[in-house]
């Protein structure tokens, strides 16, 4: 068992590989949170996808693709606010129009430059084997801000998702905290591009919290479970792809689902056996 534990230690990219996702899973964790308990889901698939129109333009001008990815996708935030608060247009139908188009931007720049199309890919699925010491920079200055920011403004955050009405009447910036909790998720989108890739980063971020929200009554315990939960995902999936020789994104993800399942399948059973055993005490008192 230690052979097998410590043989991809012995890697370079694996460390890298290992020590980025379980960073990515963290925050992720955190931010999913909010994502789950404000139903956010949807906006963060349209971001992530928003997203690779600024990779692949970034790609092609020779920039930096995780400057272009943020840009791309706080731009996509602020427009779906805009559009849903100050147009004629509901949220989902800005979501719609706005990461189809600029994924479809995305698209077309790499359409019309072959050479591109496999490098380029690696974001739209994940490589995290390929990260570099300076993307793991990257990723742990994007990661370390995100966290600090949901630190700073943690209460203030919670009373917005759980009620924005009554927070906007008490004179908390709902608006503004709103806009920065799209900003954050952009932020951490970029951050989790190289791990599992643009189309698999948003169960990234709402499957280990979807698990916690399972089993957890507090919020600062689902948020603590979560990021656990995402750990233990990222290691046993970059493992798994390892030995198994998959993709890494996807396998990180299947792990993901498979302790979703499993923590849905033992809670059922605990209801169940709550049930049966109620149901004896009213048989015995009854009797």
């Amino acid at each position: 068992m230690g052979e097998y534990l410590l043989e991809p230690l012995a890697y370079g990219f694996m460390q890298r590989g290992l020590l980025a996702s379980v960073l990515v899973a963290v925050v992720c964790g955190a931010l999913g949170s909010f994502v789950v308990l404000k139903g956010l889901a949807f906006i963060g698939d349209a971001l992530a996808h928003a997203s690779f129109g600024g990779v692949a333009l970034a790609f092609v001008l020779g920039l930096n693709v995780y400057a272009g990815a943020f840009v791309f996708a706080l731009a996509t935030a602020l427009g779906i606010g805009a559009l849903s608060q100050h147009g004629k247009v509901r949220s989902d139908t800005a979501i719609g129009v706005l990461f189809s188009g600029t994924f479809a931007l995305g698209i077309a720049v790499i359409s019309g430059v072959e050479s591109y199309t496999t490098d380029l890919f690696g974001y739209l699925f994940g490589d995290v084997l390929s990260i570099t010491a300076r993307d793991l920079a990257a990723i742990s200055l994007a990661g370390a801000a995100v966290l600090a920011l949901l630190g700073l403004f943690y209460r203030q955050l919670l009373f917005v998702a759980f009620d924005p009405a009554v927070a906007a009447a008490s004179g908390v910036p709902a608006r503004a905290l709103e806009y920065l909790l799209l900003a954050l998720l952009g932020m951490t989108i970029v951050a989790a591009l190289q791990a599992v890739g643009i189309v698999l980063v948003v169960a990234l971020l709402v499957t280990p919290s979807a698990t916690a929200h399972l089993f957890c009554r507090r919020f600062h315990h689902m948020i603590l479970a979560s990021m656990v939960l995402g750990s233990l995902s990222a290691l046993l999936g970059i493992y798994l792809s390892y030995y198994l020789n998959v993709a890494s994104g996807a396998s990180i993800i299947l792990v993901a689902t498979a302790l979703f399942f499993a923590a849905l399948g033992g809670r059922a059973l605990l209801r169940r056996a709550g049930g049966w055993r109620s149901g004896v005490r009213r048989g015995y008192h009854s009797a």
